[in-house]
């Protein structure tokens, strides 16, 4: 055993592990609880958490997608003037310019249009960030308006 390894033990009481130990937990998705190698963990004693669904809004798009527009899908669409002002106001603190802001009647889609800066990629990871952990939100995409459509929302 070498000098220094000893004096680190004595001075931290580091002891070396002699065998490799099992993961005490695992967390696997509900369709592969009945998964014969998750039940085997089971029976080793292992314990199995099931995940849940995170309610997170989904991103339709690429982030490379990204030209200034961002349309999004609300849960509740009584809530689309305070969430469409919460969005607006967090993007003029983060240095965004609205140019279009719209909703629907019957206010279940709404639409930004922002002015591209001088880092489109960057810009749409803020927005993503921001729009996905919104509970608000079903989901959105990245789209421009008035260009050529990609499909339903």
């Amino acid at each position: 055993m070498s000098k220094f390894k000893k004096l680190y033990r004595e001075f931290f009481g580091l002891k070396e592990q002699t065998q490799p130990t099992q993961a005490s937990n695992i967390s696997v998705s509900p369709e592969k609880l009945n998964d014969p190698n998750v039940q085997g963990a089971i029976k080793k004693g292992i314990k199995v958490r099931v995940e849940g669904e995170i309610d997170e809004a989904q991103l339709v798009n690429n982030l490379t997608d990204y030209q200034g527009g961002i349309e999004y899908v609300l849960r509740d669409p009584a809530n689309a003037q305070s969430v469409s002002q919460e969005i607006q106001e967090w993007a003029e603190r983060k240095g965004f310019t609205v140019i279009k802001k719209t909703l629907s009647p019957s206010g279940k889609i709404g639409y930004f249009y922002f002015r591209l800066g001088q880092d489109p990629a960057l810009e749409s990871q803020k927005l993503q960030g921001y729009l996905a952990q919104k509970p608000e939100l079903k989901h959105f995409r990245f789209n421009v308006r008035q260009s050529k459509p990609q499909g339903k929302i």
